[in-house]
């Protein structure tokens, strides 16, 4: 039996599904803090854990929403910072599932349509790929704060880079592989 070629959505599907993989794990092993260690001062970008965390969600929300074009635009920041590491983790789960469908469905003619995103006094036109690859590098960029926040907190940050190789992935990343 020969193996299908790839099609070319089909990175964008993995690299979802790394996401959700890598989340999950990153809370997991965050669970582990002592209630209210979430919102100490840490280094970094955002002041706390949980601030960084809500950073990542929103942002997240706000590509995830642009991409399916529902329109919300600005409006996703428009909520309170979430503290509760189980909320979080719930709220990440679930737009991680819906990226993870989003990307799925994605074909090569839908990987170059434009979507409108909201930006300081105006709208600009961004294609599905575009956006896509920088919401990866975004989640990479601030998970890897997130990562240093949680060891600077006292909990040994999980491995995040073993997902794609067969040689040495996490044996809970085969539960994300579809």
């Amino acid at each position: 039996m020969t193996a299908q070629a790839p099609q070319p959505a089909d990175a964008f599907r993995r690299m979802a599904e790394n996401n959700a993989w890598a989340n999950a794990t990153f809370y997991d092993a965050a669970r582990r803090l002592p209630d209210g260690r979430q919102t100490d001062p840490v280094p970094g970008f955002f002041p706390t854990l949980a601030a960084t965390l809500n950073h990542i969600y929103e942002v997240d929300l706000y590509y995830v929403d642009a991409l399916e074009q529902g329109g919300k635009g600005y409006t996703v920041f428009e909520r309170e910072e979430v503290t509760s590491l189980d909320a979080l983790a719930a709220l990440q789960a679930s737009l991680d599932r819906r990226l993870i469908a989003f990307c799925q469905a994605l074909t090569a003619d839908k990987l170059i349509e434009m979507r409108d995103t909201e930006r300081p006094g105006t709208t600009i036109r961004e294609n599905v790929q575009a956006l896509l690859l920088h919401l990866f590098q975004h989640q990479v960029h601030h998970r890897g704060q997130a990562h240093v926040q949680l060891q600077t907190l006292g909990i040994a940050p999980p491995q995040l880079d073993d997902f794609h190789l067969s040689f040495e992935r996490a044996p809970t990343a085969e539960a994300y592989w579809r």
